[in-house]
């Protein structure tokens, strides 16, 4: 699912207190195949088409990074400069979730509400650049 080019959408994930019989819900109902996401003391899931095996979606356990995301389908967009865009975020009547956080590397993403308080995630991709 992942996409390359700025606007983009690159994911999608879902963030809930009950990550496990979330991802066995998605995969009875939608035929996803799981696959586990180390996060250390506990795994999160990626979720895969079952024919291509390709990743589709993410579903992630409420903690650590993820403590302040809401319980919905959260769509990440492609950006060209992360900083530049909570800038504009704030000038246009948006406000952010969560602070810029770190993908690991350079990668960088934060959580906003748009005016009409609809949330996404806006993603700088670093290997994007030059």
């Amino acid at each position: 699912m992942a996409k390359d080019n700025v606007g983009d959408m690159a994911w999608i994930d879902l963030s809930v207190n009950n990550a496990e019989q979330v991802k066995d819900f998605y995969q009875a109902v939608v035929g996803w195949k799981t696959e586990e996401v180390s996060m250390g003391d506990y795994n999160d899931y990626s979720m895969h088409n079952a024919k291509t095996n390709e990743a589709i979606t993410g579903i992630c356990h409420r903690r650590g990074v993820n403590t302040d995301l809401p319980a919905t389908w959260m769509p990440y967009f492609l950006v060209a400069d992360i900083d530049d865009a909570v800038a504009k975020v704030k000038s246009q009547g948006g406000t952010l979730i969560t602070p810029i956080k770190s993908m690991g590397g350079d990668d960088r993403y934060v959580v906003i509400k748009d005016p009409a308080g609809a949330a996404c995630a806006l993603y700088f991709k670093s290997s994007l650049q030059g």
